[in-house]
């Protein structure tokens, strides 16, 4: 281990399979590969999360049954926990994210030499959706010594004042995902990959494909994911027709091996951060379609007709109308592929994670606040 480097703490609800969660570990991986020490501290642990960095150091801050009291002395204990873990711990720096997250490192942390940044990842009025929340936010975040947005859109959520203190990083890509693109003969298999919730809003998809299936007697499509809204979906399936052409796939382990031959991919959300899945498909250099949705992650990827196509939240016929001019015309498809993947070489892991670790020493640096 090289001594001269710093000790980065994550803090997190979970490690549950998530965007967020992935961006987290993939930063951890790379502190850890560059000789940091790397401290993962989680309200909770779940059955259903991704694994650990090897060398990576995990601590659970929730409190246990036996700790357990009242809902106002329970919160009270949860925040004295997590204060002895960051004052145990010590790190250089913490990095938080989500909601409720980024105001609990702020304060488990005050008048602690060590640095918090926090991120907000989705659309800011969606991760804190009410008077008090925002005001919250608006209010310790000046104790940040940095702020971490996704989208120049997002970072018009703060006052000016604190929009200084804001700086815009990329997710970087899974390295999964960093591969030649696949250069073959593709059928017409329209892929999606994500939650079955109601922000995912794949049931406009399904509209969107029963528009345009008899003109395309061979495509088919492929939604990958699980969540709430399965039992319902596959209920408009059935609805729909499109049984034997629409398969909700659930979860799978190598998403890149599974949609890299795909034809075109799909992303059909009322909101968005900056989202992994989009990235992620653009690298492996298919066709895609994304809503225009706040808070402008799409947008920054997207020029639309160039490297990929916006359509408006919610508008299934718009999305059929794209879908019908890509499976007509496969040399556009492949095209706007080729652009797509060119696109995300700015995304690449080496690249990104590089300019988190330089704003990371900025921070911890003695004029870092």
């Amino acid at each position: 281990m090289n001594r001269g480097k710093k000790h980065i703490a994550f803090y997190i609800g979970s490690l549950r399979k998530g965007g967020a969660e992935r961006v987290f570990l993939n930063l951890a991986q790379y502190f850890l590969s560059r000789g940091y020490r790397v401290t993962m501290v989680t309200q909770y642990q779940k059955e259903d999360e991704y694994e650990l960095p090897c060398g990576a150091l995990r601590v659970i801050s929730d409190i246990t049954e036996e700790e357990s009291g009242g809902r106002i002395g329970n919160l009270w204990r949860r925040y004295a926990k997590l204060r002895r873990i960051f004052r145990e711990i010590r790190a250089d720096l913490v990095l938080s994210t989500i909601g409720k997250n980024n105001f609990m490192a702020i304060l488990a942390n005050a008048f602690l030499p060590t640095k918090v940044v926090v991120s907000v990842v989705a659309e800011p009025t969606e991760e804190y959706p009410n008077a008090l929340m925002r005001f919250l936010a608006r209010t310790l975040f000046f104790f940040a010594d940095g702020i971490v947005m996704q989208t120049t859109a997002a970072v018009r959520f703060f006052p000016s004042c604190l929009q200084k203190k804001c700086v815009i990083l990329k997710n970087s890509l899974a390295p999964a995902f960093v591969r030649p693109r696949y250069e073959g003969p593709r059928s017409q298999e329209i892929v999606a990959v994500g939650r079955l919730d109601e922000n995912k809003n794949q049931g406009m998809i399904l509209r969107a494909f029963a528009a345009i299936k008899d003109r395309f007697p061979g495509s088919r499509l492929m939604i990958y994911g699980d969540g709430p809204l399965r039992e319902q979906l596959a209920e408009q399936v059935k609805t729909l027709g499109l049984t034997g052409r629409v398969f909700l796939c659930g979860t799978v382990t190598d998403v890149p091996g599974r949609i890299g031959r795909a034809y075109a991919f799909v992303l059909s959300s009322f909101t968005e951060g900056m989202p992994n899945t989009l990235l992620e498909a653009m690298s492996l250099g298919l066709a895609c379609i994304s809503t225009d949705c706040p808070c402008g992650g799409p947008r920054d990827l997207i020029e639309d007709g160039v490297n990929g196509y916006l359509v408006p939240v919610d508008d299934a016929a718009a999305l059929a109308d794209r879908l019908e001019t890509l499976l007509a015309d496969p040399q556009k498809a492949d095209a706007i592929g080729r652009n797509a993947a060119g696109r995300m070489q700015e995304y690449r892991p080496e690249k990104v994670n590089a300019q988190w670790e330089s704003y990371f020493q900025k921070i911890m640096s003695p004029a870092g606040r």
